[in-house]
């Protein structure tokens, strides 16, 4: 088998397919977590652990702002809030570089632009997957 999927130019990975527990993604997501003040060295019970999952979350979606998604909260991207929060940034950065405008040597402040797309894991549909075997 080692061998046929040499020969298709398949590499082999020891992770099953659209599982994140090797992705840096996910990682980050682990350490987020435990670099929090509130992280306790153990917890006392599950429902310890609950209770800190439950206000972690609730921060990390509607407080926390992510330099992978343009500075913006997970919940205001699912929500489609995205373009009107990149909107309000860029009338504070353009308000912050009429008053100091020496403050920003190169250029005028800009946004940081929103990606496409971000996937945890790429789905391979039935078509690529079968012209890959053939």
């Amino acid at each position: 088998m080692d061998l046929l999927l040499a020969d298709l130019g398949v590499t082999k990975s020891l992770s099953r397919p659209h599982v994140s527990d090797d992705n840096p993604y996910s990682e980050a997501q682990f350490k987020t977590p435990k670099y929090r003040p509130e992280f306790p060295a153990r917890f006392g019970s599950i429902q310890g652990e609950r209770n800190f999952c439950r206000t972690f979350f609730a921060w990390y979606n509607h407080d926390h702002y992510h330099s992978g998604i343009g500075l913006l909260t997970p919940a205001m991207v699912h929500y489609g809030q995205a373009a009107t929060g990149l909107q309000k940034r860029h009338e504070v950065l353009e308000d912050a570089y009429a008053q100091h405008p020496e403050r920003f040597i190169r250029h005028p402040p800009r946004p940081q632009p929103l990606l496409p797309k971000v996937l945890i894991s790429n789905p391979v549909s039935a078509i690529e997957l079968e012209e890959v075997v053939l």
